[in-house]
């Protein structure tokens, strides 16, 4: 098995048994997850490889918040201490952490009704409601404003859009992804020079998030949310955008075009549970908006990094930036009507 984390070592860290079986996880884009079955039950092990994300500290945090979020009711998969009463194992200067498996699957807003888009809309709105009751408070405004990013400036964007190009023509051999590429950036080019003076200013109210709230991150038993996992991300930011952020990624549809009904039920729930106004999600529409404006991440990690794992989300991601452009007054009425 790639990249075999040290299971003795590990394990003897655990009152979890002997090892039986042990099996990647193929979802997580940051981090290595594993399917481990020992002679006391069955667990989910996970490897902190990314390093942005990776600090033991950072990771304590994480826990400690799922366990508080845990004694409110909320569906998490707090991590299992071990015998020295810690989280995080750290064997190798790498980091470790053993959860409970959840027996559950992944539900995208394709296979979700209409009123389990409000459970799900609902669910986020509780899970920032009960952040703030769990997570400190930021010390200083200061801090609370730094926590909102500065929206991307299109001089850079324009300059990445010329970077990647470049790297698209070097491409050898061409093939289809390089051709959708292509049209995608001089698409998204035009896109800009036109609406270029729409620039939002900076980010509005700001609390804990999961910080990457999406249907991979997210395990139903049944028709019920069983427990939302990877809080790697958690962190302060503007808490509408995550619900703006998150439905993009729900409701997608594979023409790139989102379903508007069922966000219309997403955002009415959010919005009830967490206290959130109309004008919130209207300003974190235009916000998520430009940002998808302005992002390549996904061309980003194929050509610079060589990383392909995320190719299939490329069409369905770059298609919903053009249509949401051509849609702006419906997909803010969605959120914030």
């Amino acid at each position: 098995m790639p990249h075999a984390p040290p299971l003795g070592a590990l394990l003897r860290q655990y009152s979890a048994g002997s090892a039986v079986a042990c099996e990647p996880v193929d979802q997580g884009l940051l981090n290595r997850g594993y399917r481990l079955c020992t002679t006391r039950g069955r667990y989910f092990l996970k490897h902190h490889f990314d390093p942005e994300t990776a600090d033991p500290a950072a990771i304590a945090r994480q826990h400690r918040a799922t366990e508080r979020l845990a004694g409110l009711g909320v569906p998490v998969a707090p991590p299992l201490p071990g015998r020295d009463g810690r989280t995080v194992a750290v064997i190798g200067g790498h980091a470790y952490a053993l959860h409970p498996w959840i027996d559950g699957r992944h539900r995208h807003g394709g296979q979700l009704t209409s009123g389990q888009c409000e459970r799900l809309g609902s669910l986020l709105g509780v899970v920032h409601a009960s952040l703030e009751r769990v997570m400190p408070a930021p010390a200083r405004a200061g801090e609370k404003a730094s926590a909102a990013a500065d929206s991307a400036d299109p001089a850079d964007t324009f300059t990445l859009i010329d970077d990647l190009l470049g790297r698209v023509r070097r491409h050898r051999p061409a093939d289809t992804f390089d051709e959708l590429a292509r049209h995608r950036l001089l698409e998204r080019r035009a896109l800009l020079e036109q609406h270029a003076d729409r620039r939002p200013p900076r980010g509005g109210s700001v609390g804990w998030v999961h910080g990457d709230f999406h249907p991979f991150n997210l395990l139903y038993k049944g028709d019920a949310p069983a427990a939302i996992v990877d809080w790697d991300r958690l962190g302060l930011r503007p808490r509408a955008e995550e619900a703006v952020r998150a439905a993009a990624i729900f409701f997608v549809r594979p023409v790139g075009a989102l379903d508007l009904p069922k966000v219309r039920a997403y955002a009415r729930a959010y919005r009830r549970t967490a206290g959130a106004t109309p004008s919130q999600l209207a300003a974190a529409v235009h916000r998520v908006w430009w940002e998808r404006l302005n992002d390549f991440w996904m061309l980003r990690w194929h050509y610079e990094r060589g990383d392909t794992r995320a190719d299939p989300q490329f069409p369905a991601a770059s298609a919903l930036a053009v249509w949401w452009t051509r849609e702006y007054d419906a997909v803010c009425e969605a959120f914030a009507g």
